[in-house]
């Protein structure tokens, strides 16, 4: 599947939900299935700048495609970082570089996060894709 495949899959998913408390919990369910970091990933070279909790990633490629893994200290930001695995991950790093985030706007995720977990949410984004650039540095 394509990354605006699976952001319009996610938005269609968040909008069977009728409220906020519903998306929290399904974030939260969201967030016990993502893929676990490896224990000597959990290190700081590993973590997110601008995050309040803690937030691991680590990137690796396999045949051409970037795939993530992630953990975080928080349940609810271990939800946010999941959504963003599931969009991003399995994909070519070009194809993560050029992604739109509106899905994210569509679902109403940054209106519902506090300030803080807002900054958070974007410090992911940004550090998904730069490791997306540098992996497509090293392809070119």
């Amino acid at each position: 599947m394509t990354i605006k495949e699976i952001q319009a899959d996610i938005v269609d998913e968040f909008s069977m939900f009728d409220d906020w408390m519903q998306r929290y919990e399904y974030m939260i369910e969201l967030g016990k299935s993502l893929p676990l970091i490896e224990e000597q990933y959990r290190i700081d070279d590993h973590l997110i700048k601008g995050c309040q909790s803690k937030v691991w990633v680590h990137a690796a490629m396999e045949d051409d495609k970037l795939k993530f893994t992630a953990d975080s200290d928080a349940i609810i930001t271990k939800g946010i970082i999941a959504i963003l695995i599931r969009a991003f991950s399995d994909q070519h790093p070009q194809d993560i570089i050029d992604a739109d985030t509106a899905f994210i706007d569509e679902i109403g995720l940054k209106e519902h996060l506090s300030p803080t977990r807002a900054n958070g949410l974007v410090s992911m984004i940004k550090q998904l894709k730069l490791y997306a650039i540098a992996y497509q540095t090293q392809l070119n």
